[in-house]
This record gives structure tokens, sequence and C-alpha cells, in this order.
């Protein structure tokens, strides 16, 4: 069974930059054929897309955030990490870790994690 788990620092000043994690459980971020996905979500706003790892370390991010939006990974704590920087009180969100099947589309989620931007 499939389990994502987001991690992050909860509170960030403007400008500055901050990273998430998310730890999966269940099978390897490198073998299997699956892009990790981080998805996020404004108060009272939709869900946005951010961008994603593949299992070869392909990267792909969306471009309105690609100016300022790194994804990686941690091979050995089988994690995938998100970094944004610059950031805005825009910014504050749920952020999201989940699989995207590349076929079927995101199945699996983790619960989110809320990243508040403000001094």
């Amino acid at each position: 069974q499939w389990q994502l788990q987001e991690s992050g620092p909860g509170l960030v000043k403007p400008s500055q930059t901050f990273s998430l994690t998310c730890t999966v459980s269940g099978g390897s971020i490198t073998t299997t054929p699956y892009c990790w996905t981080w998805i996020r979500q404004a108060p009272g706003k939709g869900l946005e897309w951010i961008g994603c790892i593949g299992p070869a370390g392909d990267t792909y991010v969306a471009p309105s955030l690609k100016r300022r939006t790194s994804v990686s990974r941690d091979m050995s704590k089988n994690q995938a990490t998100l970094h944004l920087d610059s950031v805005t009180p825009e910014d504050t969100a749920v952020y999201f870790c989940a699989r995207d099947t590349r076929s079927s589309g995101l199945d699996y989620w983790g619960e989110g994690t809320l990243v508040t931007v403000s001094s």
C-alpha cells in the first residue's frame, strides 16, 4: 500500500526559500514508473499543479512557477523535495504530494501540509 507524507516548515517569511519533503512508502521512487507530484491549494482557491519528478530524475514544473521552483529527490530516503524561492503571501497554501501514474492520473495523495508565508 502506497503512503505519502509531506513535511515542511509551517511558517516562512516573505522573500525566503522553503523546502518540502514527501516521504514515500510502498515502493521505490526510482524504480516505479510514476511522477511524484506537488500540488497546492491556496485559501479560497482551487488546486494548482506545481510540478513533479519522475523515476529517472526528470522534472516538470508549471510555467508560472518555473522561474522560482525546483523539484528534486533524495533516493537514500525515498523522498521527493520541493523548493520554492522568493515566496510571497500568495504562496500560502496547503501543499500536497501525490503520485501521478501518467495513465490514470493522481491516485495517491498525502494529507497535505500548510505553509504560511507571513512576516
